[in-house]
């Protein structure tokens, strides 16, 4: 079914109203689509739906869940991480520690390929690694660093063209995936490497809320493909509070088709697609 602009706002309603999950400032669009695909999936109507979230508090968590699953994947947009390298080389390798926080990590591929790369470029044992996100099952998945095979073997490849883009040069070493993480077909699951399943402290947490992670700043924050899912003025509230949030000269790393306009943009210095912090 279609669904109205007042449709969308009678979910919003009633889930406020049973729970202390907001979300009003939430894309239309996207919620929209995801609203429409939870009616398809159940194959009930909007009243029926509406009756259950006040109803089934269980169903309303798994509503929830639905509402707040983002999509990622090993070294998605293997440009960036290009980028990312050389930050981490250029900028941080002289510091003593490195706070990092991945905003909304959903089910954590992308925190462990921050992990690899911290590992190759020798950052790894003085990183403390937080990783946050509002869906708690997918926060399960993520701190057990268990993937179906079949779920990520489209995003493996990614690992080379990152890490071994010119294989044909006997000048430079090849880097084998198989040290980060045990790949196994036949029995379709990838596992990493326990030493990066124990690095990173997983917990829930809603950046709508607007609450720090922790009482220093951060180094590096990433939130990629997150804002995406906002509306105008949720997106420029949880940049401000990435602002505030950032340690001096801090980087934010933001999605490929997400940007700045505004105000909030005058907040931070752009170099391609990484942003940081600009202090008075």
């Amino acid at each position: 079914m279609e669904l109205t602009e007042q449709d969308i706002q009678r979910v919003q309603a009633t889930i406020r109203n049973v729970s202390s999950y907001d979300f009003s400032d939430y894309s239309y669009n996207s919620f929209c689509r995801r609203i429409e695909k939870i009616l398809g999936d159940y194959n009930i109507t909007l009243d029926e739906l509406l009756k259950d979230i006040q109803g089934n508090y269980n169903f309303m968590e798994k509503v929830v869940r639905d509402i707040t699953v983002n999509t990622t994947e090993l070294f998605r947009d293997t440009d960036a991480w290009q980028k990312i390298r050389s930050v981490l080389t250029q900028k941080y390798a002289h510091k003593d520690s490195l706070h990092i926080w991945h905003a909304g990590c959903s089910s954590g591929q992308e925190v462990y390929s921050m992990m690899i790369m911290l590992c190759e470029t020798g950052l790894f044992e003085k990183a403390s690694i937080y990783a946050t996100d509002i869906n708690e099952n997918v926060l399960r998945t993520a701190m057990s660093g268990q993937y179906k095979y079949h779920e990520v073997q489209d995003y493996i490849g990614n690992f080379d063209k990152v890490f071994n883009p010119k294989v044909h040069s006997q000048d430079v070493p090849y880097i084998d995936i198989r040290k980060y993480m045990d790949i196994n077909k036949a029995r379709d699951y990838v596992k990493m490497e326990r030493s990066l399943v124990e690095k990173p402290l997983f917990f829930k947490h809603d950046l709508v809320s607007g609450e720090p992670i922790i009482a220093r700043k951060l180094d590096i924050i990433l939130c990629r493909n997150v804002l995406i899912y906002f509306n105008h003025d949720l997106q420029n509230k949880v940049l401000k509070f990435f602002h505030e949030n950032l340690a001096k000269d801090g980087c934010l790393i933001i999605g490929r088709h997400e940007g700045m306009i505004g105000h909030v943009a005058s907040l931070y210095d752009k170099k391609d697609s990484l942003y940081f912090k600009r202090t008075a």
